[in-house]
């Protein structure tokens, strides 16, 4: 059975009353929670308490959550579950790129939030547990993979990934010109056993077009993708 036993998360959230529910619900998961309502509490938070999870709210006083984002994460990577106002798709984009692991729009379930913080802890723990699979270095076309290093490279040049686009990457890449569910994507990179965030994985899709080209990975409509390398 899974133990929240002093694992740590940080709740940044300016509206006291959605950031006083959040707490409360995750207190009676058995974590340690700490609030922070603004840009600048949150990231001294962080540095003076490192948290296993941070869940932030986009909009904050003082500096928003995507500069809180970036750096928490260039102090240590941490997941981070981001919450955004419904169909704010650029910041959505925007903090995935600067290292959010997923995000929920509000208004949200408070049971599903819960839900998303043990599934981002699962990941973290059965990254760091399991053997890599293959060669330590994934060669498919222009595209080269170092798993050991967690680096990427395509037509020799570095490219920069999250943790959470890295993870789905050498997933495509384990199988490439397989179609891959969605599924079976957000079950094996972020542990989740329902499609309710399918979502999420199409937007982690359009980070990796982004930064490896539009070209790399094929959509197969109501399925899934598949990485597309020369034979």
């Amino acid at each position: 059975m899974e133990t929240t036993a002093e694992r740590r998360v940080l709740v940044v959230e300016d509206e006291r009353a959605i950031a006083d529910a959040v707490a409360a619900r995750l207190r009676a998961e058995g974590f340690l929670v700490q609030i922070a309502g603004d840009g600048p509490s949150a990231v001294e938070a962080a540095r003076r308490n490192p948290p296993d999870v941070v869940v932030l709210d986009v909009m904050l006083p003082g500096f928003d959550g995507l500069e809180v984002c970036r750096r928490i994460q260039a102090e240590r990577p941490t997941p981070v579950l981001m919450l955004t106002a419904r169909g704010e798709e650029t910041d959505l984009l925007v903090g995935l790129a600067v290292g959010a692991d997923d995000y929920m729009a509000k208004p949200f379930s408070m049971r599903e939030l819960a839900a998303r913080v043990h599934a981002l802890l699962r990941r973290v723990h059965r990254v760091a547990a399991a053997p890599k699979a293959g060669p330590p270095t994934l060669r498919l076309g222009d595209l080269e993979i170092n798993q050991a290093e967690r680096r990427v490279l395509r037509a020799g040049t570095e490219r920069h990934l999250t943790p959470t686009e890295f993870d789905l990457l050498v997933h495509l890449a384990r199988t490439p010109r397989s179609v891959l569910p969605r599924e079976r994507l957000l079950a094996e990179v972020w542990g989740w056993a329902d499609a309710s965030g399918t979502r999420t994985v199409d937007s982690h899709i359009k980070g990796l077009r982004r930064k490896l080209g539009a070209d790399l990975i094929r959509t197969v409509h109501g399925v899934g993708y598949a990485l597309e390398v020369g034979r």
